[in-house]
């Protein structure tokens, strides 16, 4: 069985709760700014945290990248809202940075997976990398991971 990653890494957000909605705010056709996101219990040997936000209710394979963010401290204890800290990979939209929600019209409720996951070594992703490049960059370095879940419709 492969390994969970699972320990006490947590991630929550001062802009919503776990599987509640995300404000008009953050979606991509309006101030398209990320949300607050705070953790805590960043497990020791942790040398870099790494952010993926990702919809996997996107009608395409393999979802759609909302945000990429890798070269977060591992001493830092969140993000603020619209932030740039950190090195900022591609989303689906082709841009660097965060890329908000932005399911189609009528397509129901999107769900909009932030992970979190605390690596044992720097990731050495470049500005503009994308989902899949940093999963590889990280992949059997994950000590840790954890999520929280925002949704949106429109």
């Amino acid at each position: 069985m492969p390994d969970m990653n699972l320990g006490d890494l947590s991630i929550a957000s001062s802009a919503f709760q776990h599987g509640e909605r995300l404000a008009d705010k953050f979606a991509y056709a309006n101030d398209n700014v990320s949300p607050p996101l705070t953790w805590s219990d960043v497990p020791e040997g942790t040398a870099e945290l790494v952010l993926v936000c990702n919809d996997p209710d996107a009608p395409m394979v393999g979802g759609w990248t909302h945000w990429v963010l890798s070269g977060i401290d591992s001493q830092s204890s969140g993000l603020d809202g619209g932030t740039d800290v950190g090195v900022a990979g591609t989303s689906t939209f082709g841009e660097e940075g965060y890329g908000g929600p932005a399911p189609p019209p009528g397509h129901g409720t999107h769900h909009y997976f932030f992970h979190l996951y605390a690596v044992d070594q720097p990731s050495g992703l470049p500005v503009g990398a994308t989902e899949a490049e940093a999963m590889a960059a990280i992949a059997g370095h994950i000590i840790e991971q954890a999520r929280i879940v925002g949704t949106y419709s429109t």
